[in-house]
């Protein structure tokens, strides 16, 4: 799940915690990514993709993926404005530990091979293990809803979706879905600001769709309010009915006053899939690269690197808003840097023919 808030800071001139905790942004961005690319070869089979092979290149399962994160959107809304915040939240940490699967599930696989399992133990213990570290991963979250147990959390479950998307839709798929998404979120900031509603209901509910940058090192999550459509002069929700499937960066601050740097989930996906795809379905070029879950080459991940990089270029434009204290939508920025990346890195090492796959409608 996605929301979409504007970026912004209070004072337009951050301190050097504020770049701290921009630095610290970037970090988590780099790490849930990378953390995808170290686990997809273990997913890289036809089974594990949502639609199939021949799925991965038909328009219409972008489509339905939009539709379903609109409707779940929509549902999360007209939830909160009834006071149903409990249903979301139990709804939304099972999506959480089912998406956490994809990330540890590899993981506990590797660990058993590691202490000796051969054949089909090591996967026996994952599916055992794997659950359960999930399980208690999502506890800890309901009980101590921490920054540190929020990023943990949402890092893990970034991974695996991003493997989940990525694996599932060759790269010129996702720049479609890319492109409407920073439009959408360009219209959803500068337009309707819908989405601060939604984004507070996040942020009281303490779910890790954000990633947190504490500025300060007494910040508590625990006491953070949402305040967004407060602070950007939304008073009444119902004046913002709209949906948005985004979140990027903003700033808030505790209950104790201390400032911290947000940013959602959606923010590191969104790229990241794109990253993903590229592993998967550019052209098997140069020498193998080791991976103790299977095969990548050296051309497919250096196109994912330079596709990851790209997003990073963008994030560090978007901090250039930030720093000036001018709202911006983080998804147009961020979007369009990791699509440059990709179409500049592939083009050098891959050639520009291996950048356009044939697409269909159904």
């Amino acid at each position: 799940m996605i929301l979409g808030h504007q970026v912004a800071m209070a004072d337009g001139k951050p301190s050097s915690m504020g770049w701290t905790s921009m630095l610290g942004m970037a970090g988590m961005f780099v790490i849930t990514i990378c953390f995808g690319i170290f686990i997809q070869p273990a997913w890289n089979f036809e089974e594990a993709k949502a639609f199939g092979d021949e799925g991965s290149t038909e328009a219409k399962n972008i489509v339905f993926e939009l539709l379903m994160i609109l409707i779940f959107t929509a549902l999360v809304i007209w939830l909160a404005r009834k006071g149903l915040q409990v249903l979301i939240k139990w709804f939304v940490l099972f999506a959480l530990w089912f998406s956490m699967l994809y990330a540890t599930l590899p993981v506990m696989a590797l660990i058993s091979l590691m202490a000796g399992m051969e054949g089909q133990e090591p996967w026996n213990f994952a599916f055992v293990a794997s659950p359960i570290i999930c399980f208690a991963s999502m506890l800890a979250l309901y009980k101590y809803p921490e920054w540190w147990v929020v990023n943990s959390v949402g890092m893990v479950v970034g991974s695996g979706v991003i493997v989940m998307l990525g694996i599932s839709f060759v790269p010129v798929l996702i720049c479609v879905f890319m492109v409407l998404a920073a439009i959408y979120d360009y219209w959803a900031v500068h337009r309707s600001k819908h989405m601060l509603e939604l984004a507070d209901t996040m942020i009281d509910l303490k779910l890790p769709v954000v990633l947190v940058a504490p500025k300060d090192s007494s910040y508590s999550f625990r006491e953070q309010k949402g305040s967004m459509s407060q602070r950007n002069g939304i008073e009444d929700p119902a004046d913002s009915i709209e949906i948005d499937p985004h979140i990027d960066l903003s700033e808030g601050k505790s209950g104790s006053g201390r400032d911290a740097l947000f940013m959602g989930l959606g923010d590191v996906i969104f790229p990241g899939m794109l990253v993903i795809s590229s592993l998967t379905y550019m052209p098997e070029v140069g020498g193998v690269v080791f991976n103790p879950f299977g095969e990548m080459y050296l051309g497919q991940l250096l196109v994912a690197i330079g596709t990851l990089l790209g997003g990073l270029v963008g994030y560090f434009a978007l901090m250039s808003f930030v720093a000036k204290g001018e709202a911006q939508p983080g998804l147009p920025l961020l979007n369009g840097g990791a699509i440059l990346g990709y179409i500049v890195s592939g083009m050098i090492l891959v050639g520009p023919a291996a950048l356009w796959q044939n697409i269909s409608l159904f």
